[in-house]
């Protein structure tokens, strides 16, 4: 992934996240939930595993990251002049991923 890309990211997530409806609904769905101080975190460490500059939102990424209890998520984020939109975040499915759940399994 572009250097540039994740720079962008870090740079929108110092300035403000900015929660959209979906994510707020997704991250409710687990239990324990996905925290927003959780999420936070996984941007800070994570590192991007897919980069989608043509996204009709604007261009985005998908951010794999490790919250409490080192268990990992995945946030779907695209970096804005003032903020981070934080699209959606979930705890990664294994039927989906591959081991270290950077790729998609076909």
């Amino acid at each position: 992934m572009a250097k540039n890309t994740m720079d962008l990211v870090r740079a929108a997530a110092e300035k403000r996240l900015l929660f959209l409806p979906h994510a707020m609904r997704q991250m409710s769905r687990f239990d324990p939930m996905i925290t927003t101080e959780e999420v936070a975190i996984a941007i800070r460490s994570g590192e991007i595993v897919e980069d989608y500059p043509e996204d009709v939102r604007g261009h985005s990424c998908l951010m794999m990251g490790v919250g409490q209890e080192d268990r990992p998520v995945h946030i779907v984020c695209s970096p804005k002049t003032d903020y981070l939109a934080i699209i959606t975040a979930y705890l990664p499915d294994t039927y989906r991923w591959d081991q270290g759940l950077k790729r998609r399994l076909k």
